[in-house]
């Protein structure tokens, strides 16, 4: 059995912040952020949290997909900022989506969290134990970014990004 990406979606707080605007925080510059980094923008959480981001995502991922939140197996969240530790983001996900099927735990793995999530998913898909799961990333790291150091404040923004995996046999298209 093999998976298939059925659905994503996005999430991003509204508040955007150019490099511009960062140099007004840091002794830095738009040029110094762009040759070392390739970052221009980034949004900044105003409010918004690890779990409202990533809902907002895996119900965009969701609805692209054509699937309701009752079809989700199991919701794997990746993240290293969530608010709390218990409930998991994950199950806040689950609770605020309406995931009453579904399994759900925190990866905190950072960087590589959601691509370990996509290697969970095809495990757990693989074994049969699970059919269809939602795989999220979601970082509201501004929060924990310590703005007058330049060389790591510059690096980090909020957001979350969904994907709706599904069981798939081999030679379906």
């Amino acid at each position: 059995m093999r998976m298939k990406i059925i659905g994503t979606g996005s999430a991003l707080p509204q508040a955007q912040v150019d490099n511009s605007q960062m140099a007004e925080w840091v002794d830095t510059t738009d040029a110094w952020i762009r040759e070392r980094t390739g970052i221009g923008e980034r949004r900044l959480s105003t409010g918004e949290t690890v779990a409202s981001l990533a809902a907002e995502a895996c119900l965009k991922a969701l609805e692209q997909a054509g699937r309701k939140a009752e079809e989700v197996d199991l919701i794997l969240l990746a993240t290293c900022s969530a608010e709390y530790l218990c409930p998991s983001a994950a199950c806040q996900v689950q609770a605020a989506i309406g995931a009453v099927n579904a399994n759900a735990f925190d990866i905190n793995a950072a960087c590589s969290g959601f691509v370990f999530g996509l290697n969970m998913a095809q495990a757990y898909i693989q074994s049969g134990m699970y059919s269809r799961i939602l795989i999220v990333g979601s970082e509201v790291l501004t929060k924990m970014t310590d703005w007058n150091d330049r060389g790591t404040c510059v690096l980090f923004g909020d957001g979350a990004g969904a994907a709706l995996v599904e069981a798939h046999e081999e030679g379906d298209s």
